[in-house]
């Protein structure tokens, strides 16, 4: 599964691509190290989305002035809908610019809320939403572009203060908008591209589409 995300990402650079890992780190490198020259930022202990970025941010080359934020578990996603979501981000000047989608049976995923103007000003996790907010089927598909500088930033407001105990990447938005900041958020063409492989059977799936995007 990473080795498409990574391909994905290597097609918008070559370079300042890095890779958290934790459980099984040394397998993952074995396995990458066959394919891609990328850094490994180890994340020793699980707190969560938003601490796993943390962890990379000290990383960065400081020429870099914005972020992509890519899931390991979206094998699916295609390099144009990230350089996609790059010119989106760049062209309306966000400080944060958030992949969404539209999906039928939201479950599972975190709920886009947004004011009178569309705004984003908030992202819900599907275990702290209300009953109304899980209704929303405008969903988090867990890749942002940033602003650095304001990702630094805010990764230092973080808490684990929610249902999980962790320290959400989402909270970010809220951060942001609570600040005045502007944030947007891009519909995906195709909701297939950004499903999550967490059991057998998404696996299985995920092998199907592929099967059939390469038939087409």
């Amino acid at each position: 599964m990473l080795y498409y995300v990574i391909d994905a990402a290597r097609k918008l650079t070559d370079r300042n691509i890095h890779v958290i890992v934790g459980f099984q780190s040394e397998q993952v490198q074995t396995s990458m190290n066959q394919y891609f020259d990328v850094h490994y930022v180890h994340q020793t202990q699980q707190l969560g989305t938003g601490h796993a970025v943390s962890c990379a941010m000290p990383f960065l080359n400081e020429t870099v002035e914005n972020v992509i934020i890519l899931c390991g578990d979206t094998p699916l996603i295609q390099a144009s809908t990230l350089d996609m979501l790059f010119q989106y981000h760049h062209n309306k000047q966000n400080d944060i610019t958030i992949l969404a989608v539209e999906m039928p049976d939201p479950t599972g995923y975190g709920r886009l809320l947004m004011n009178m103007d569309q705004c984003v000003t908030e992202i819900v996790e599907e275990a702290d939403a209300t009953s109304e907010q899980r209704k929303i089927n405008v969903v988090n598909a867990g890749i942002y572009c940033v602003n650095r500088q304001f990702l630094n930033e805010s990764l230092g407001s973080l808490n684990t203060r929610n249902a999980q105990n962790e320290m959400y990447l989402t909270d970010i938005v809220g951060i942001g908008y609570r600040q005045g900041r502007k944030i947007g958020a891009l519909i995906a063409d195709d909701p297939l591209e950004t499903m999550g492989v967490n059991s057998l059977e998404d696996l299985k799936a995920a092998e199907i589409q592929m099967l059939h995007q390469t038939k087409s």
